[in-house]
């Protein structure tokens, strides 16, 4: 019976009321839009004006199953920290012993393997160091279109109205060319 409950909590909550239920401590102001919770939700700590986007897993044990047979009561776990004013990228995995603090930036797909200290941004697998959050805020100010609270049919009208410089766009890669001669 408790499985069948647990299951349409999981169907028919909103992420957030299901992270909350399962014992997620979450803060206030907060936008959560995953359901991947570890099997030890109660060891995940969100902090307030948090955005967890889609697909988002929070991972707070694993990797001991090759060691199981010869080690029976092996088990390992670590708690999940997340700051206040974070950005936690779609299908980003935050793994287990992890501490994000305040005012950081995941990026999307990210697999945060270390702890990531306040004002970063950070991406990639592994994970790396891309910037600081208040260098990315004086960047995209220039790029501020002012659609926050225009409704949706305003917001396409404005957008399709710019012209080219009014969007942010980003550098090529550059190659290396290095001789290997």
């Amino acid at each position: 019976m408790k499985n069948v409950i647990g299951l349409i909590k999981y169907l028919f909550q909103n992420p957030e009321s299901y992270a909350r239920d399962i014992g997620v401590h979450i803060g206030n102001g907060c936008y959560i839009s995953t359901k991947n919770f570890s099997s030890e939700p109660y060891l995940i700590h969100i902090g307030d004006n948090v955005r967890v986007a889609k697909g988002v897993s929070f991972f707070t044990h694993g990797g001991i199953w090759p060691f199981r047979k010869s080690n029976e009561n092996l088990d390992y776990f670590g708690k999940i920290v997340i700051g206040n004013n974070c950005y936690l990228g779609e299908d980003s995995k935050i793994m287990p012993g992890v501490t994000i603090e305040d005012n950081c930036i995941i990026g999307a797909g990210t697999v945060v393997t270390k702890s990531i200290p306040s004002g970063s941004i950070v991406a990639g697998n592994p994970v790396r160091y891309i910037g600081e959050t208040t260098d990315f805020l004086q960047k995209v100010r220039k790029y501020n279109c002012r659609t926050k609270f225009l409704g949706e049919k305003d917001k396409m009208k404005l957008l399709l109205r710019l012209s080219e410089k009014d969007f942010v766009k980003k550098d090529f890669l550059i190659k290396n060319t290095r001789n290997n001669n």
